[in-house]
């Protein structure tokens, strides 16, 4: 069994990793290429009860901060660019 790269990335766990590989996520460079916003939506889309803190752990992911040590300010705009891509559970 091959190691599970999503796990080496700050911020996700098992859990984390697990709903992402369930929406066909399964790489770092696929997490970015996608980005928080939509990979979080991919989550949702599936079903999985992500709170919007999954949202701030995949943007801390792809800086490599501590989802709580992100910018207020760029917490807002993720939220807003949320909204402004449709539903925002």
């Amino acid at each position: 069994m091959e190691p599970d790269e999503l796990l080496s990335l700050r911020n996700l766990g098992k859990t984390s990793s697990q709903w992402l590989h369930a929406t066909g996520i399964h790489t770092p460079e696929q997490l970015r290429q996608l980005g928080p916003v939509e990979a979080y939506r991919a989550v949702r889309a599936r079903g999985f009860n992500a709170s919007k803190a999954l949202l701030f752990a995949i943007a801390g992911a792809l800086q490599d901060t501590h989802w709580k040590d992100l910018d207020p300010a760029y917490k807002q705009r993720l939220l807003d660019q949320l909204m402004q891509s449709g539903r925002a559970d």
